[in-house]
């Protein structure tokens, strides 16, 4: 929308002589543009409001049971164990066999997420929302009716490949909705809900191992179906409800689409962008911010996330509780990891805290958990430490996925470099089921010296982004300035 006068203010503005441009990402994001400054509060508001309710209320409802429908597998390792007819008793599995059954799973991830997402300018986000939700709500399902390894792994698979695209893809969608500073504590919440439902999952395996030999089914079956079904139901209530661009929302008046189309920088991601570019790919893979933090999603990826893979069963090794008990004693962690990533949330949403910082002190305490954990004996003691160190692995990436995005200039680099970036998350689910493999247990002490390691590597990937994005954003900022001081020249000759 280019300037113009106007004699009367738009609804939800006050009285302006003009309408500005938004302006472009620059090293001050937070800086309130024209439009901002003439929006009424309480315009802004209801505005934003309706579009949390779906990019953060509705999407976060969903993420619960995507991640239940991935977390249900650790799960299912130890459920009705004691009764004879367990997972890997009733399917044969091996120690490898169960190890790859649980890693095939983040191959096809690895493979399929950073396509996945940009497929968002193919389809509208809707629709492909439909897609991802519908086809791993029915693969989760098809889990409970596997017989043998082969089976497993060619589920499993297709599970990832469904919800590859997820998680990213929403991180995408909400680039075309919300400004950089607007979307910590809305990525913390997102998040955090996620890792509520892997405490949720806990408890439905608990409940479910009771309906183990129900209508002949083993409770793991049982587990993998009735954890599938709510998947279908959210895919249908994708496609016709949830919003996909500001200037197409259907829930927004015409002065709401215009106000929230004209908000963002004009490097953003845009709905009205369609066109592929291989320029913006190409521009993309030379920055090297996208190595660092490869490096660092890697790092935290294999240190961090790696114990999440086995935590029923680490916890069920630590033995002083039964199988039953086990799936019970894995929520706390994960409560923990709600209330801190929330906790973290707001305080950088506040600025009472920084985003690189608070990373590097996460880090720093899960590698002092790693150690306490490789040094102290007492079961109770190492299971607290356990929850710290989850609360914590939890809430490392929504921390620095906002300056991630920032990083990211147009509507092509976002896609392609949020799902690139995720898909190095993976590696945890490759490595992760094989660091944490029963041989090394009930100690688990060479898993905990591997992970350390890990996060070391983590830390420095996490630092060196740090000083490239602050040499971008004051190089930026220059820019600005001399940009600024040609026009005020210009405009005292004219």
């Amino acid at each position: 929308m280019s300037p113009a006068s106007i004699s009367e203010p738009e609804k939800g503005r006050t009285e302006s002589t003009s309408i500005s441009t938004s302006p472009s990402l620059s090293a001050s994001p937070d800086t309130p543009s024209d439009n901002d400054k003439d929006i009424d509060p309480s315009f802004e508001k209801r505005v934003m409001r309706k579009v949390d309710f779906w990019l953060v209320g509705f999407y976060s409802l969903v993420y619960v049971f995507r991640v239940i429908d991935s977390s249900n597998y650790a799960n299912a390792a130890i459920i009705n164990l004691e009764a004879g007819n367990g997972i890997k008793a009733e399917l044969g599995f091996t120690p490898s066999q169960w190890s790859w059954s649980q890693s095939i799973f983040s191959y096809s991830y690895m493979l399929f997420e950073p396509t996945n997402t940009i497929l968002l300018k193919k389809f509208r986000p809707s629709l492909w929302m439909f897609i991802l939700i519908l086809s791993w709500g029915v693969s989760a399902t098809c889990s409970g009716a596997v017989q043998n390894f082969q089976g497993m792994m060619c589920v499993r698979f297709a599970i990832g490949l469904a919800e590859a695209g997820f998680y990213p893809s929403v991180l995408y969608h909400m680039a075309f909705w919300y400004k950089p500073s607007e979307m910590p504590w809305r990525i913390a919440l997102f998040y955090s809900v996620g890792q509520l439902s892997s405490a949720i999952s806990g408890l439905l395996a608990y409940a479910i191992s009771f309906m183990n030999h129900l209508g002949g089914l083993s409770g793991w079956r049982w587990l993998f179906i009735l954890e599938g079904l709510p998947a279908i139901i959210f895919a249908f209530v994708a496609l016709f409800s949830v919003p996909d661009y500001p200037e197409t929302a259907k829930m927004l008046t015409p002065e709401e689409r215009e106000y929230l189309s004209n908000r963002l920088a004009k490097t953003a991601p845009s709905g009205r962008d369609h066109n592929w570019s291989w320029v913006a790919v190409k521009e993309l893979m030379r920055s090297p911010t996208v190595y660092t933090f490869s490096v660092y999603w890697i790092g935290h990826g294999i240190g961090g996330f790696g114990v999440n893979y086995a935590l029923p069963t680490v916890i069920y090794e630590l033995g002083f509780t039964t199988t039953a008990n086990s799936q019970l004693m894995n929520i706390p962690p994960y409560v923990a990891c709600f209330l801190f990533l929330n906790t973290v949330g707001h305080c950088l949403q506040k600025k009472w805290i920084r985003p690189w910082t608070t990373a590097v002190a996460i880090e720093s305490t899960i590698i002092i958990c790693y150690i306490l954990l490789i040094t102290v004996p007492t079961p109770v003691v190492k299971y607290l430490v356990l929850i710290v160190a989850t609360a914590c692995a939890g809430s490392a990436y929504p921390v620095i996925w906002p300056e991630r995005i920032r990083a990211l200039e147009g509507t092509v680099a976002a896609g392609v470099g949020i799902g690139l970036t995720n898909a190095m998350a993976q590696f945890s689910g490759v490595a992760g089921p094989h660091v944490y493999n029963t041989r090394f247990g009930p100690t688990y002490r060479v898993s905990y010296i591997v992970c350390l390691s890990f996060l070391l590597f983590a830390i420095s990937g996490i630092l060196v982004s740090w000083v490239l994005i602050r040499r971008r954003d004051r190089r930026a900022a220059d820019g600005s300035r001399d940009g600024e001081g040609l026009t005020e020249e210009a405009s005292q000759k004219a």
